[in-house]
């Protein structure tokens, strides 16, 4: 569990991250906050929690795992090498010991389905299933990312969502694949079902 202190600071965090998803420099839109690293944050912290984990620096990589392309949408196609600086200059700032960070640096680095990375600590594996169980569980997120975002038809941002969950699913524990197994299939079969009928 987080303590009194460590909430404090989880909670300027968020804070500075959810500021970061408001502005309107931000690509992803203000559902960026709401839609995925508020999801990335509750599954971390159900993870951290049935894992053992070290709850804080799951939870301080989950508000922090994006952070870079938030901030600016030029570092997108690298924010798990962008993230790990954005999120030591930040957690530096505050005070947060140096290990600490450095712990929290590897969770983001290792947090991509895309990019294959080894992850070395349970914790770096806790996001990594978080992200992809957020991508699941938030499908809506995904759509308007190809649809709004990117411009996509609708075949064609169908099967960028299907491969997007596709990736997530593999990188994903056996325990994380058990929690989400139900809520996979029934996407995949929509999204399978779409592309059928075109």
């Amino acid at each position: 569990m987080i303590t009194i202190q460590e909430r404090s600071l989880v909670n300027e965090i968020a804070s500075i991250v959810r500021d970061a998803c408001a502005r309107e420099t931000n690509i992803f839109g203000y559902g960026m906050w709401t839609h995925h690293i508020m999801e990335v944050v509750r599954y971390s912290r159900v993870l951290a929690r049935l894992c053992g984990a070290d709850e804080e620096i799951v939870v301080l990589a989950a508000l922090l795992h994006d952070y870079a392309a938030v901030k600016d949408e030029a570092l997108y196609a690298d924010h798990h090498v962008h993230g790990p600086r954005e999120a030591e200059k930040l957690l530096m700032s505050l005070g947060y010991p140096p290990e600490r960070i450095e712990a929290v640096k590897h969770c983001i680095a290792a947090h991509r389905a895309s990019v294959p990375t080894r992850r070395q600590t349970l914790e770096a594996q806790c996001l990594a299933d978080a992200d992809a169980m957020a991508h699941i569980a938030q499908v809506p997120s995904l759509m308007r990312m190809v649809f709004v975002e990117r411009g996509l038809g609708i075949d064609e941002g169908t099967r960028w969502v299907r491969a997007k969950l596709e990736r997530s699913w593999k990188k994903l524990s056996p325990l994380a694949q058990e929690m989400m197994r139900d809520k996979y299939c029934a996407v995949l079969k929509t999204l399978n079902c779409d592309l059928d009928a075109a």
